[in-house]
Parts: C-alpha cells; structure tokens; sequence
C-alpha cells in the first residue's frame, strides 16, 4: 500500500468513526430498548452543515411568489452542496407548497411563523400521495419530500395553514362521496396509481401538512405546528422517522396529530398534541394497497407525550391492509379534560385483512374518558358501509395486545373486545389497568381467546 493509499484508507475510517456519510450530513443513532427486536433510529444531524438564509435567495415578508421561489432556490442549493440548512429568520413570511430534497434541513427561527396560502391552486400540479389510505395523484401536501434522504423541519419557530378554503372542504358532499368511490374502485382494479387522478371540481381531497412520502433518516423537532388541512404528519413508506419536542394544534376534520402508514423505525417523543381527531393514528393502507405494497408499519416508539385533545391517544388503523406489529407506547399524559374516546383503539373491518400483533402500553395516566382505556372493534367501516359493498373479505388477525400500569379518572369501561367469531382476539393482557369511576361495570367481550386482567 503506497502514501497515498494509505492516506485515504486513513480518512475513511476517521469518517466512518464519526458517522458522517456520503452527502456531508452526519448520521447518528438512537438506540431504543423495547419489548421486541428493534435497529437502532438512524437520524441526520445538520449541525456542521452551511445554513442559507431565504432572504438571500430573495424572499420578501408578505410576498407569496418571492418567499416561495426563495425557499425553492435554498433548498436546491443546499442539496446540491451535499447538505446545508435553509433558514427562515424571524417574522411572518407567507409561501405556497414546499417540496424538500434530500440533505437539507428546513429551519424555522425562534419568532419566525411560515404561514401557507389558503389557495388551493397553489399545490399543484399534482404528486404522487394518497387519501385515507388509498395512493392517488391529489394536491402536493403543503411539505413534501418524495423519495427524499436525510431531511430535516427543525427549529422554534411555526408553521401554519390558513384554513379559509380547507374547512369548507369538511364536508362530505355527493360530488366528494362518488370521487372517493371511484378512487376506491381504481385501487380494487389495481388500476396505475397515475391514472388516479384526484382534482377536479367536486373530490375536494384535502392534502396532508406534512408528508414525508418513500423517504428516509427523517427528523421533525421542536417546530410548532398550527391548523392542517387534513392529517397533520403523515410518514409514508419512510424508514427511520423522528418527531420530537413538537406541538401540535389543530382542530379541523381528520386533523389527526401524526399518523405513521406503511413506515418503519419510527420515534415520536416529548410532543404535545391538541386535535380534532387522533393524537397518533397508525395505518398501513387500504385494502389492495395494502395488500399490493407489503409494507407494515413497524417498530414504532412513542412515549413522553402529552394529550390535550383528541379523540385517542393511540389509534390502530382502520387503514392496516399491509399489518401493523412492535408498537411501545409508553409514559404518555392525557390531560384531565380533554375530550377523548380511548386511551388505545385498534379498529378494522372485513374488508381490511393486515394483521395487529405485538402492542405494547404502559405507564400513562389520563383523567375522564369518554369510552374506554382499550377499545377493540373489527366492524369499523365509517362512509364505506354504505358507499360501496364488500368485494373480498378478508379479517384482520388481532393478538398479544399488552397494557400495564395505566390508570384513568372516568370511564365507561375498562376494555371492550369485540371479535369475529370465525378469528377470535388473541391474547390480551392487562395488568394494573383501572379507573377511579367505571360508569359501565360489565366489559363486553366478544369472540376472545385468552383475555388476562389483574
């Protein structure tokens, strides 16, 4: 080996040694103790990395067009720099759609508020996403990042959309329930996704805030997120996602808090979320999507979070075609107060099929309940009851669900379980799970095999 062999040999073990991969970004790792097999998180670290100012780039406060075009240019400098941080200073700047690029970091000052127009022209053309489950061509969610490696909203400043239009699409009127059955329908057929094409005068589908779509080493921290159009934080198909210290505010329709789906090696911890649905919804996909894309949604971590609202802190589906299984909650507050279903609800259908396996729950403390601490239900089909007939049946297989020391003020029941006779629930146990005041003293228990409570 001559010199200069050796010389670069040296300076790849020095750069290995410190985690720092091709781009530039370092990568560091979070190892997580857990009651299943789990890899450590992979998470990209911009702290070495240049940071370039939008107002560089030419943004202007309360110039749409100039703050978007800005935003774009940083953020096409800092990829093409192999890793940089595109920082909104402090301040209101008003922007259309962001779509992110792999190594960069999107930073938002302390006082700085990035507030996203209300028009919905402003998020197209269309992207390849998906609607409650279902891939389609629809508006780009207000961030995007597709395809995308080590990429990064950091920072403590907000983010916020203006819900003029959006909250008028609430509704479900006719021209919206024949738009999601044709998208339902194009799916069944496993029809190419491009030929679903989503906006027209009267589908109406919302976009997601927040969609990190077939992406990888993904970090949210310490951002304030204000109003969404529809779900709030959608990981989809993405590997090795942390969302921590974030706090969440948003009230609309399915404005769930973040909802994993199909996404693997997820941490969300330290967040605070008030909602107007779930807290945190998993889902893996409906129907044929999940059942053509194979990919669970696994080994996702969730603690030291708190709930001011929403209507579970943990939902499981209903979307869960592709399988859920590894999940640990844990160390979770819901406040006294806050207006919630269950603690844990996993709901599906037969139409579903997936599979739910290994859930694990502990240490949380909640006040009044509106239902339960844990609600299984596989008779959830929501607008679908009546929008279209089963096609293929197919049950979800429940089993080894696992809740220790959880304890609430007010509940109607401790546990409901409601299977299928033909694939019974299998293996629930609780253990030191109670309420100061059970109104409903009798649990129902349907089709269960092997239920444990001490």
């Amino acid at each position: 080996m001559n010199i200069k062999t050796q010389i670069l040999f040296f300076c790849a073990i020095i750069c290995l040694s410190f985690g720092r991969n091709e781009s530039g970004v370092t990568i560091k790792e979070i190892k997580i103790t857990a009651p299943f097999k789990m890899n450590a998180i992979k998470v990209p670290d911009f702290s070495n990395c240049k940071r370039l100012l939008i107002t560089d780039f030419g943004a202007e406060k309360g110039n749409k067009e100039k703050t978007s075009k800005a935003i774009e240019l940083a953020i096409t400098a800092a990829n093409k720099q192999n890793g940089g941080v595109v920082v909104i200073p402090e301040g209101e700047w008003l922007t259309g759609k962001i779509h992110l690029k792999s190594n960069v970091n999107l930073y938002l000052s302390k006082g700085a508020l990035l507030l996203f127009s209300a028009n919905p022209a402003d998020y197209l053309p269309t992207v390849h996403s998906s609607w409650e489950g279902m891939e389609c061509y629809n508006y780009s969610p207000l961030i995007y990042a597709y395809q995308c490696k080590n990429v990064a909203i950091t920072g403590e400043g907000e983010i916020k959309a203006q819900m003029d239009v959006w909250e008028k699409w609430f509704s479900r009127p006719k021209g919206h329930m024949e738009s999601i059955k044709r998208l339902y329908n194009l799916a069944m057929a496993y029809s190419p996704v491009t030929d679903r094409q989503m906006v027209n005068d009267t589908a109406h589908l919302r976009p997601q805030f927040i969609q990190f779509n077939r992406s990888e080493n993904v970090l949210i921290e310490g951002i304030k997120i204000t109003n969404s159009p529809f779900w709030t934080i959608h990981p989809y198909l993405s590997k090795n996602v942390v969302i921590r210290n974030v706090k969440v505010y948003a009230h609309g329709h399915n404005n769930d808090g973040v909802d994993p789906e199909m996404s693997q090696n997820v941490l969300i911890e330290n967040c605070t979320f008030d909602q107007g649905d779930d807290a945190i919804a998993i889902k893996s996909g409906r129907n044929p999507e999940g059942w053509r894309l194979k990919t669970p949604s696994k080994n996702i971590i969730i603690r030291n979070n708190t709930v001011k609202n929403g209507h579970q802190l943990v939902a499981i589906g209903s979307e869960l075609s592709g399988g859920i299984e590894n999940v640990l909650i844990e160390n979770c507050k819901v406040i006294d107060g806050a207006k919630l279903d269950h603690l844990i609800f996993i709901k599906t259908n037969e139409r579903m099929g997936g599979y739910v396996k290994n859930i694990y729950a502990k240490n949380i403390t909640a006040g009044k309940i509106n239902q339960g601490i844990l609600g299984i239900e596989t008779n959830v089909l929501y607008q679908w009851k009546t929008l279209v007939p089963t096609v293929i049946k197919k049950l979800t297989p429940i089993k080894n669900i696992y809740l220790e020391n959880i304890t609430a003020s007010n509940v109607k029941f401790v546990s409901h379980l409601l299977g299928e006779q033909s694939l019974p629930i299998e293996n629930v146990v609780l253990k030191n799970v109670k309420a100061t005041i059970v109104t409903d003293k009798v649990s129902i228990h349907n089709h269960v095999k092997s239920f444990t409570s001490n």
